[in-house]
């Protein structure tokens, strides 16, 4: 962070800071209302499953049974406080997520540039900002130069408004962003007292999009609680039938509610996008809405910008090519006084307060080789922004003797378009440009006019132009940029490189990088003259695109959406803006990238490491693997409770209540955390990120898929009612029955949650996988399941006995039988996939 600030501007000092906030308070919106608590607790104690909770233990208070009462009521503690526990986890995850998505803030204070957080600018501090930056409060320009903001959010005109410290319209206001210069302005209204407060406009209150992953869900859930009605009706109707019992058969329905509702679903989802997104923010990588996660893992294609994403953005000064001369000079010889007018030019024709790196360079070359330093004898007096395609800027400069320096630089193309060059010195200078391009380099054509008069001409193209000569810089590829592309074409992503560079200078860097088919490309100027149809073949086909300014940028990528594809665009400057925000997945980079790139994105790489991009794909896959792992452990080991359930009472076995609400939950207690806590601590697996993307409509489980859990759970239920059988003909009692029916479910659903933790590989290999959550939760449920059959009091309230040896053996045999068959399922697969 380096500015040049003039001498009169010195900020607040500490006491007026304090005054100031003490009057005013903090730069924050109020009325975004955040759940407390308390809030938290009531809508978890709104949930279907604690709803039903409370009436079963009404009903067994009503006919007292106190015991049974009092467990349901433990019950009702202990589910509230696991999703009380999953939803602060989720709840903290989000707010820490939100605090660093809190841009920083450049201020004046005591005559010292500092960054301060959004929250902390005080009225009166002198504020900078600069292209690309949001402005964070309502204030009056002091000091400009080439500045102009877009005030879109406030006015809905999109085009820029120019202003400075000498016009009448200097007042800046928050929320709007710095389309070009730099500005530092005195802050006069903060929070809600600006005019974008009182308009009542804030981020926060906007509600995230829903996923199609999301919709999907709430639709299965809202089907399985509509069975779940139906199933209940049923039993109630068909035990009243028989017993005409109307408190024993309200307490059938409610036991088989309890285990058709998939309550653990939407908790599940919740717990494993918020957890996803913290756990990324760990690791640098800050994601805006939790849900995105999911997308990530879907990606097809990835657009990136060159300079500051595949680059260093470093720009360093590397030849001084001088027309005149015809001579190129090294960095080695840049003191060379011949080369005193290109310094001088390109330095002139920067802005006086750089700010860009290239600039940033150009003055500091400038003040190393150039005696004297004339640059606080002259003053701006009259500008030309960087615009046209390709873009140029141009400055002009005064001194107390009305001396003018008329300077200009921008693509080598525009430079020589509006210089007076015969046609072999244009051809001479573009194999010059050229040249360089093909080595990697970016390169600035540089001009000076000797412009008498003060009738300046409407545009800067208009001016009779000297060529003086080109800069030459070099932005080097990132350091193991090669290896984080290997792995984005490994996990079968495809690459297109989306910059305003020159073609040469692009593929040159773009190769350095390792991206393949560079041969292919296209610039911004020949896509504006597509058809649709053209344009879609040739986003789909080429791999570089050069030259594009940000209407091109933004045609790619949608074009590139139309065509199916899931896109996330990586970006860091102000054209990348409305193509960052188009992307599926906008990127934008946290240390150099321009306000304007990180509030359009959706991500924000805080180191600008390109690398997080890859960690935050393999982790998009890894959570929807997990949930898909979750939800079909969940159908799975649902269907044999459910069956187990009803199927004695509608067959009319002799012990048609084998299970009580207290059996069921009980399962609900082992299930519940299984699928949120275990499964979302689950590592990748090992191929994840060698597979081609998901397709981003398909459905969370496929019609195969649906059908393999369905199966998991009707062979755990046959080994279930199995068990049943056999004890029933070996001449057991209810409460031995009940114990060995129980046992085999608990074990077989420990083994399916082991052996469903993946799908391709054996449960031996997922052992390798280190996951301490299972042998806790597993180690605590087999200890749970001993206390309940041999200590006499849970015996008695679970109506269990203990189980002899052979029985156990029994038990264990079928749990295995019944659950450990997909492992062969499994062996099948993976030979079959060998094969081919």
């Amino acid at each position: 962070m380096s500015y040049t600030i003039p001498d009169y501007l010195k900020g607040l000092n500490e006491s007026e800071i304090v005054a100031s906030r003490k009057r005013y308070g903090y730069n924050q919106m109020r009325g975004v209302h955040k759940s407390s608590g308390l809030e938290l607790l009531i809508g978890i104690l709104k949930e279907p499953m604690l709803i039903l909770l409370f009436a079963i233990s009404v009903i067994y208070v009503l006919t007292g049974d106190y015991g049974e009462a009092a467990f349901m009521f433990l019950a009702i503690i202990a589910v509230s406080a696991i999703s009380f526990y999953q939803d602060n986890r989720s709840k903290k995850a989000l707010e820490a997520l939100e605090k660093l998505n809190e841009p920083m803030s450049v201020v004046i204070r005591d005559s010292k540039v500092v960054q301060v957080p959004t929250h902390e600018i005080a009225v009166g501090d002198l504020c900078i900002t600069e292209e690309g930056k949001m402005i964070n409060a309502d204030g009056r320009i002091v000091h400009s130069n080439d500045f102009s903001v877009n005030e879109a959010s406030l006015t809905g005109e999109s085009l820029p408004v120019f202003k400075s410290a000498g016009t009448k319209d200097n007042e800046v206001f928050s929320g709007t962003i710095v389309v070009s210069g730099l500005a530092i302005f005195k802050v006069e209204k903060i929070g809600n007292e600006t005019r974008i407060g009182n308009i009542g406009t804030s981020i926060a209150a906007i509600k995230e999009e829903i996923s199609p992953l999301q919709l999907q869900i709430r639709k299965f859930v809202k089907m399985m609680a509509m069975i779940g009605i139906v199933i209940f009706l049923m039993v109630c109707a068909f035990s009243y039938y028989h017993t005409r019992n109307f408190i024993e058969s309200l307490l059938s329905g409610l036991t088989l509610a309890m285990s058709v509702l998939p309550e653990e679903i939407p908790v599940a989802f919740t717990t494993f996008m918020a957890l996803g997104a913290w756990k990324l923010m760990r690791e640098g990588i800050i994601i805006k809405r939790s849900a995105l996660v999911e997308t990530l893992g879907s990606t097809t294609v990835i657009c990136t910008d060159k300079t500051g994403t595949i680059t260093e953005n470093s720009m360093e000064l590397k030849y001084l090519y001088d027309y005149p001369l015809d001579k190129t000079f090294n960095e080695g010889a840049f003191d060379d006084a011949r080369l005193a007018t290109l310094i001088g030019y390109a330095m002139w024709s920067s802005e006086p307060v750089p700010f860009d790196p290239m600039e940033k360079t150009l003055h500091r070359v400038y003040e190393h080789t150039q005696q004297p330093d004339l640059r606080k004898t002259y003053k701006l007096f009259h500008e030309y922004p960087l615009d046209g395609t390709p873009p140029m800027m141009t400055h002009l400069f005064e001194n107390a003797s009305k001396e003018r320096i008329i300077a200009a630089k921008g693509a080598p193309e525009a430079i020589i378009a509006v210089s007076r060059l015969s046609a072999e010195a244009t051809r001479k200078i573009r194999t010059v440009v050229e040249g360089f391009g093909r080595e990697g380099y970016r390169v600035l054509g540089v001009a000076r006019s000797d412009f008498k008069g003060n009738d300046f001409p409407e545009k800067q193209q208009e001016f009779n132009f000297e060529f003086i000569g080109l800069v030459v810089f070099y932005d080097p590829p990132k350091k193991g940029i090669n290896e984080v592309f290997r792995h984005i074409y490994d996990a079968g992503i495809k690459v297109k490189v989306i910059t305003g560079d020159h073609i040469n200078t692009t593929r040159s860097i773009a190769s350095q990088a390792g991206i393949s088919g560079t041969a292919a490309a296209v610039e911004g100027k020949e896509i504006t003259g597509y058809t649709e149809d053209e344009l879609i073949r040739a986003a789909e086909e080429k791999v570089l695109f050069t030259r594009m300014f940000p209407e091109a940028k933004l045609s790619v990528v949608n074009a590139l959406k139309k065509k199916g594809e899931v896109v996330a665009m990586l970006g860091d400057g102000v054209n990348d803006g409305p193509a960052l925000k188009a992307a599926h997945i906008g990127v934008a980079m946290g240390s150099k990238g321009t306000e304007i790139a990180k509030a359009a994105a959706a991500l924000v790489i805080t180191n600008d490491d390109l690398g997080k991009l890859v960690t935050g794909i393999a982790a998009g896959r890894r959570i929807y693997s997990n949930i898909k792992k979750a939800i079909r452990y969940i159908i799975s080991i649902h269907i044999p409770i459910i069956l187990t359930v009803s199927l004695p009472l509608f067959l009319g076995w002799v012990f048609p209540q084998i299970f009580t609400p207290v059996h069921v939950i009980f399962l609900e207690l082992v299930m519940g955390p299984t699928c949120s806590i275990v499964y979302e601590n689950e590592p990748m697996e090992r191929n994840m990120m060698q597979l081609p993307p998901r397709v981003m409509t398909d459905t969370f489980l496929n019609r195969k898929e649906l059908a393999i859990s369905i199966i998991q759970g009707l062979v755990i239920t046959a080994g279930v009612l199995l068990i049943y059988q056999l004890s029933v003909r070996s001449g057991n009692d209810e409460a031995k029955t009940r114990a060995m029916v129980f046992s085999t479910l608990i074990l077989a659903n420990i083994l399916l949650s082991l052996v469903n933790r993946s799908f391709f590989y054996s449960m031996f290999e997922s052992f390798k996988n280190r996951n301490p959550l299972f042998l806790i939760l597993h180690g605590a449920t087999l200890v749970l399941l001993f206390g309940i059959l041999y200590i006499r009091p849970l015996s008695g309230f679970f109506r269990v006995t203990g189980l002899s040896l052979s029985e156990w053996s029994a038990v264990l045999l079928v749990a295995m039988l019944a659950v450990l068959w997909f492992e062969f399922y499994k062996w099948v697969k993976r030979n079959g996939e060998r094969r081919l």
